[in-house]
């Protein structure tokens, strides 16, 4: 999915100077934003007060949309770089198309991950035939510097293991999460896994100290280390956890995120995560010109044009508000 903000400006991202080194309870609240013509979502990540958690950099969740009589998900061919893309759905279906050749329909506990590396293009849309309902979540993870410029591919999982305890399933989407491991490939040491509760589940969830963790709530009424969340809301934990208190007051569904705070300073752009001024300026121009990225075959419309860069220089910086 794309940042689709024509008014986009730079946000400045990694760097540990801004990371709670201790377990912390900090709610974050949602952005509204408008995706395309008739899906509009909940933009928790980059946030005023919070850009990062681990390396993830960027996420958004939409939904429940009735779109039985609606386009549905409907986002044009554009550019990423620097990032992994990961689709993560609930409810329906989206069709997803790059510059490699990729072509896959992702459907609800699968997992679509696109590394972009140096530059890839895609575009993410509802099949013309879809479900009544759309309700997912998208995510970015960050390139360390020493990955950033990697061959562009995509990877498709259907099949994800998954940890369970009474009334808790959790899938596995990256990483390691209590022994089982995820077959998506990443970059730096992070976790990303959706949890199920089941009305009165409580349980205590396994956690690495020395990761920094969110949690996402998708559905339902849960609490998290005793902090209620109602969907479309985030919880910032800190570090330093071994585990985490969960309980469900109803059926609901959660995303943790997590992983070893991100040591580069960085600047993400629209759909480019770059280190300067000259990249992004560089990536602009290439996208613009309609070289480097690629081409999106098969999707009927045209490409989205990048938006204007900003009057003031670009400048990576740490994790300061």
């Amino acid at each position: 999915m794309s940042n689709l903000d024509r008014e986009a400006v730079p946000s400045v991202c990694g760097g540990r100077g801004f990371v709670v080194a201790e377990p912390v309870r900090e709610l974050l609240s949602p952005r509204q934003v408008k995706l395309g013509e008739s899906t509009e979502v909940r933009r928790l990540l980059p946030n005023l007060g919070r850009r990062m958690v681990g390396a993830w950099c960027f996420v958004d969740h939409y939904g429940p949309d009735d779109i039985a009589d609606e386009p549905g998900m409907q986002v044009p061919p554009h550019p990423h770089m620097g990032l992994q893309t990961v689709s993560w759905l609930h409810d329906g279906e989206v069709l997803h198309r790059d510059s490699t050749g990729s072509l896959q329909t992702i459907r609800p506990r699968q997992l679509g991950l696109m590394t972009s590396g140096r530059a890839i293009s895609h575009s993410e849309e509802s099949p013309r035939s879809h479900a009544r309902y759309l309700h997912g979540a998208q995510l970015w993870v960050a390139l360390p510097d020493a990955h950033r410029h990697t061959d562009p591919h995509f990877e498709f999982h259907g099949d994800l293991p998954h940890v369970t305890a009474p009334g808790l399933t959790a899938t596995l989407l990256l990483g390691e999460l209590d022994g089982a491991t995820s077959p998506g490939t990443t970059y730096t040491p992070l976790v990303g896994a959706d949890l199920s509760l089941t009305r009165g589940a409580d349980v205590r969830l396994p956690l690495e100290p020395d990761f920094e963790y969110a949690v996402l709530s998708m559905s339902g009424e849960a609490r998290v280390d005793g902090v209620p969340l109602v969907p479309g809301s985030m919880l910032y934990l800190g570090c330093g956890r071994r585990e985490l208190p969960l309980r469900a007051e109803s059926d609901a569904g959660l995303m943790l995120l997590g992983g070893e705070p991100f040591e580069e300073e960085l600047i993400m752009f629209w759909n480019w995560i770059g280190r300067s001024q000259e990249e992004i300026v560089q990536a602009r121009r290439d996208w613009m010109e309609g070289s480097r990225f690629g081409e999106v075959k098969g999707y009927d419309g045209a490409p989205l044009p990048a938006p204007a860069l900003p009057a003031v220089p670009l400048k990576p910086r740490g994790r300061a508000r």
